[in-house]
């Protein structure tokens, strides 16, 4: 099964080489790696042409920024499975291995997220939080953002959304892009680490103003106004109940009997049955 991923970057010297190592060094077999830099001036660009014998394409020009750099990428892509990783984070040993594994045995399933991971400035793993969401969760304001870097989709759904990054939003672009995949598609979470956010001062969320709150606002008002009433009214009965504790949440909407649509789907190993399971 092949798996695309995609790398913009712009000016991460010190970050680049760790990033594109650890996608390159799990020596996954049917890897396509794409990396779009922006024109760097920082030396990145030395540091991507000693990998370029383990990636299928690259270029350095100048770019409209982060979005467009990935949609740059992902058309001179081909895998089943896709996702991109920022110049500055990381993915684990096992992350495509353990990806492709659940995809090929789970059809059902269209994108999946790790558990959520971070990173510091020195490659050191300091902080791993479970944190589940659905499309409820959402709506409901108690859980509004998915972790990019643990994310992961098929092609056919990616197709079905659009087949691309909205531009137009500079910094939440990726929220855009799940609440897209929402309309499709359920999220189901993977009891693993799979990909890991690096907490440094250049980091892009940093540089935007409080801009990608403000974009983030945006995106949710209009996926609100899309929904129909008996989504709103969900919406409305779990942010009543929960107040952001989602166990008290479910163990109400259970007494309810409520509670299938507000289940968020897990896939967790089976041992015994040496598979990946949905539950």
């Amino acid at each position: 099964m092949r798996i695309s991923v995609v790398t913009p970057s712009f000016n991460q010297r010190g970050y680049v080489e760790a990033t594109l190592r650890s996608v390159i060094a799990q020596g996954y077999p049917q890897l396509e790696y794409v990396v779009i830099d922006g024109g760097s001036t920082d030396g990145s660009v030395d540091v991507i042409r000693q990998n370029e014998a383990d990636l299928a394409y690259w270029v350095s020009e100048p770019d409209g920024g982060h979005p467009q750099a990935l949609n740059k990428g992902f058309a001179h892509t081909s895998g089943e499975i896709m996702c991109w990783i920022n110049s500055s984070d990381l993915h684990f040993p096992w992350t495509l291995a353990t990806v492709a594994e659940i995809f090929a045995e789970l059809p059902q399933v269209d994108w999946i997220m790790g558990v959520p991971s971070e990173f510091d400035a020195l490659d050191r793993l300091k902080n791993v939080r479970a944190g589940f969401c659905n499309v409820y969760d959402v709506l409901a304001g108690h859980q509004r953002s998915i972790q990019q870097e643990s994310v992961f989709w098929r092609r056919s759904l990616w197709e079905k959304a659009g087949g691309g990054l909205d531009e137009s939003f500079a910094r939440a672009a990726d929220f855009d892009l799940w609440l897209r995949f929402f309309r499709w598609a359920p999220l189901c979470h993977v009891q693993t680490v799979l990909g890991g956010f690096r907490v440094h001062e250049d980091r892009l969320g940093d540089t935007g103003d409080g801009l990608y709150a403000r974009e983030m606002d945006t995106l949710l008002a209009r996926f609100s106004a899309a929904q129909d009433a008996r989504a709103l009214r969900r919406a409305r009965l779990i942010r009543a109940i929960g107040r952001g504790r989602r166990k008290v949440a479910g163990q109400a909407l259970h007494r309810m009997g409520l509670l299938p649509w507000y289940r968020h789907p897990q896939i967790v190993y089976d041992f015994a049955a040496e598979r990946w399971i949905l539950r």
